[in-house]
């Protein structure tokens, strides 16, 4: 399937860093949070102990404070040790102090160790917002890692417009910047992103992104678009990938549909189905295929228990004719209890060398006031495709 879009369209994709702690095996964590709330402030802490015979315990600790205009955040994660007790592993040090009503600045730091075991920096990222008058955001995020030397050097830039081009029209371009060979830094790649709301509930979306290639030009190397639609009863998304192909026009390599729906009683479903020409286990024939379906169901008791069950469909690349089969199986369970309290059980299942779903990882946390922190345990290896 070749499309008439040719190479003259540009597209923004953001860029993001986060670190990410998992537990692979039989898993229990147990975390404590202390919030106080004043006007204007707020402060919390929370502890979550990891054990595990499979991986290496460990312990994160995480704390929040805010006062007047400046919000700071700290993350220690430590490790079991060679002599059995905890050594700090990561440590994350976020500050935010909004300037005036239209700047915002963030920097954030985080420390490793060094061979001889001593605290040692191993990367800052900072952000400069401004937003200006009729609604228009510029964003700096610079990332600077440190040298032989341990001075700091720029590891990329990213310069990021967004603003309004009419009543239902917003537009985001973004510029990243990396280190050329002469130490300065140069333009590797263009992003633009465009959506259109044209109703009160439907939404199109349509995003390019360009990479510099050795002649100084650039090159188109993916372009998404699709809708959102959104009837009060259901909520739809349809997105399209597309990639040059040898003749230079675009050719469509992934489709995803999202639906979103909710029943009388509140419990609410989510399906996302991927189709692409990429077909494991199989040459391909140049047409989509459905490679991945996760359906995920809601569900919220009288008396507040919440749960949530996620299933994860996909072809066996051994078999890949026999369409999908469930791979893998995820639970969520979070009960509230007495004076604020709460406890989320997460069951994680895969399938085993039978091809059947054997427990994987148990997750148990146990939360005071779980309102001063959301918790949020991320499936062992996220699918494909999903929806946000």
């Amino acid at each position: 399937m070749k499309s008439r879009y040719r190479l003259c369209v540009m597209q923004t994709i953001p860029l993001v860093i986060c670190v990410c702690v998992s537990s692979l095996g039989l898993a229990q964590t147990q975390s404590n949070s202390d919030n106080s709330t004043s006007s204007g402030n707020q402060s919390w802490t929370a502890t979550t102990q990891q054990q595990s015979p499979n991986v290496n315990p460990g312990r994160t600790s995480e704390s929040h404070t805010q006062s007047g205009n400046l919000t700071s955040d700290q993350q220690s994660i430590e490790r079991i040790g060679i002599n059995g007790g905890y050594e700090k592993y990561l440590d994350v040090q976020k500050e935010t102090i909004n300037v005036d009503a239209s700047t915002e600045r963030t920097i954030e730091r985080r420390f490793g160790k060094d061979p001889d075991g001593r605290q040692a920096l191993l990367q800052v990222t900072e952000e400069e917002k401004h937003t200006l008058p009729g609604g228009e955001v510029k964003t700096t995020r610079t990332t600077s890692n440190p040298d032989a030397n341990g001075s700091l050097q720029i590891a990329k830039r990213e310069v990021q417009d967004t603003r309004p081009t009419g009543s239902n029209v917003q537009e985001t371009k973004s510029t990243l910047y990396t280190p050329d060979p002469n130490g300065g830094l140069v333009m590797s790649m263009r992003t633009e992103e465009r959506t259109t709301k044209t109703s009160d509930h439907d939404v199109e979306f349509h995003k390019s992104t360009l990479l510099s290639d050795s002649n100084g030009g650039w090159q188109l190397s993916e372009v998404r678009e699709g809708t959102i639609k959104d009837d009060g009863k259901e909520r739809t998304k349809e997105e399209s990938i597309f990639r040059p192909g040898s003749d230079g026009n675009l050719l469509v390599i992934e489709r995803t549909l999202s639906k979103e729906s909710a029943n009388a009683a509140g419990d609410k479903r989510d399906t996302v189905e991927t189709y692409s020409t990429d077909v494991p286990g199989s040459a391909g024939d140049g047409s989509l295929h459905l490679n991945q379906r996760v359906t995920t169901t809601h569900r919220k008791r009288d008396d507040g228990e919440q749960s949530s069950e996620e299933l994860v469909e996909e072809r066996n690349p051994g078999q890949p004719g026999e369409g999908l089969r469930v791979t893998q199986k995820t639970i969520d369970i979070v009960r509230p209890g007495l004076g604020g309290t709460a406890r989320k059980t997460q069951t994680i299942q895969s399938l085993d060398s039978n091809g059947n779903l054997d427990v994987v990882s148990v997750d148990t946390r146990k939360q005071d006031n779980p309102t001063a922190v959301k918790v949020d345990i991320a499936p062992a290896s996220p699918a494909k495709g999903s929806a946000h």
